[in-house]
């Protein structure tokens, strides 16, 4: 088998062809480096018979239409796929042939809804489902992720055998490809949960996906040919959970504030002059947790970006809320990160605000 990974940066495109025939495919390719793919697989002798993204990439432009396009090659993906120049789409378990090579499809949802693994006899290319080592595996908090569907999808490879050498569509901390088995033993994701216990840890964790990645995937979903189509952070390990954070935000401490003290202050009216920060998504605002009356509502995927919009409250209380705490303690970060002086976390966010009326 042909097997060459064609990328030096932390996006990984792999070539994967059969030396009897010189019929190869691409996996995941970048839209930049469209023109070097073509000539490497010009002067390799070979034939591109089909373009596959194991996922609707959020932090680069896909190269698979243009691809497809310059070579007459079939662009593959999952059913589920939004993207709109698909010309193949493929269900879980299919089993197919690049030449004499069988690959079989694991549809792996929870990054996203159309993620698939493609499993060769010998090795796995995992796209963003599973990274390699203490990169975990891509986010659950972008359009579409599902912690739990994750779990599902990682029970799935967890039953796959041992020797296959995992190949990630990521790979940011210059970790070298490792067999299944031994990532079982060191990959966090990897570790014994119950799919309550994954779902919690990472909902506590959960951020939003940074705006710009939100641009990308429009430009995905519409088969965008210019590089350009939407602003990319360079080289930012975007897809990991907490990824498009500053340096340093995740080991700033952040003092809390318990839910009982915001009720006192806000039964005797000892809010004035503190700022309550509502980090979630609009739409949670109108959700059955309800809101804090009079809070402001910054997204936390949204906090750098807008921090110009809070400069004038840096000397001021600030509160940050959210569901549960997790996303709250990232904002704290963030701001006092800035510079900001009087950052708290209410703890338990607005599920221990509202279990906390039922306990009066």
């Amino acid at each position: 088998m042909i097997f060459n990974q064609l990328n030096k940066a932390s996006c990984k495109t792999y070539l994967v062809g059969s030396e009897n025939t010189k019929e190869a495919i691409v996996v995941d390719p970048v839209l930049e480096h469209v023109n070097e793919y073509v000539s490497f697989i010009k002067n390799e002798g070979l034939k591109l018979t089909h373009v596959l993204d194991t996922h609707t990439h959020a932090d680069h432009i896909s190269g698979s239409g243009a691809l497809a396009d310059q070579l007459n090659a079939v662009y593959v993906m999952h059913q589920n796929s939004p993207v709109r120049c698909v010309s193949f789409r493929v269900s879980d378990g299919f089993d197919c042939h690049l030449s004499d090579i069988p690959v079989k499809v694991m549809h792996t949802p929870g990054h996203t809804k159309d993620s698939i693994c493609l499993i060769f006899t010998d090795r796995i290319l995992t796209g963003d489902t599973l990274f390699l080592n203490d990169g975990g595996a891509g986010r659950t908090d972008l359009p579409g992720g599902d912690p739990g569907e994750h779990w599902e999808s990682l029970q799935k490879i967890i039953k796959l055998p041992d020797h296959l050498i995992v190949y990630p569509a990521h790979e940011y901390r210059g970790c070298k490809p490792s067999s299944l088995g031994e990532q079982k033993k060191c990959n966090p994701n990897l570790q014994p949960r119950t799919k309550d216990a994954y779902i919690k840890w990472l909902t506590d964790m959960k951020l939003g996906a940074a705006d710009w990645m939100k641009d990308v995937l429009k430009a995905n979903y519409a088969c965008a040919r210019d590089p350009k189509a939407a602003w990319i952070p360079v080289d930012a390990p975007a897809c990991e959970i907490k990824g498009t954070l500053s340096p340093g935000i995740n080991e700033q401490p952040v003092p809390t504030i318990p839910v009982s003290e915001v009720k006192r202050r806000i039964k005797s009216n000892q809010l004035a002059g503190t700022i309550i920060l509502d980090v979630r998504e609009p739409a949670e605002l109108k959700g059955e947790l309800g809101v804090i009356q009079g809070v402001l509502n910054f997204p936390v995927g949204q906090i750098i970006q807008r921090l110009n919009e809070l400069e004038k409250h840096k000397e001021t209380e600030i509160i940050t809320v959210c569901r549960s705490g997790g996303r709250a303690h990232t904002a704290a970060a963030i701001l006092l990160k800035a510079g900001f002086k009087k950052v708290f976390n209410m703890s338990g966010g607005m599920m221990a605000f509202r279990e906390a009326e039922k306990t009066k």
